[in-house]
């Protein structure tokens, strides 16, 4: 089964992650399908890069979000909705 979770990069207490597809069973920083994005909590407010179209492509082939991905993804809306939502009318 294939997963999109967090790989961490980066410096001993200076974290960085890579949004990564990877086999379940893998190690945290194993051999890696894809990167689709990257995370930096260091940031104010923290940094997320993401390849919607790729995270998309890859979970309608089967792949599960992990939990802390699932809610970067909820969290960072891309602009494209931001913009429907804000002129969408209020019922």
């Amino acid at each position: 089964m294939l997963m999109i979770r967090l790989a961490r990069v980066g410096a001993r207490k200076q974290p960085h992650y890579r949004i990564v597809v990877i086999e379940k069973d893998r190690a945290r920083n194993g051999r890696s399908i894809e990167v689709v994005g990257t995370y930096n909590p260091r940031t104010e407010p923290a940094t997320v890069e993401l390849k919607r179209e790729r995270i998309d492509y890859w979970t309608s082939k089967g792949a599960q979000l992990s939990t802390i991905v699932a809610k970067l993804l909820s969290k960072h809306v891309p602009a494209a909705a931001e913009v429907e939502t804000e002129t969408a009318p209020a019922a």
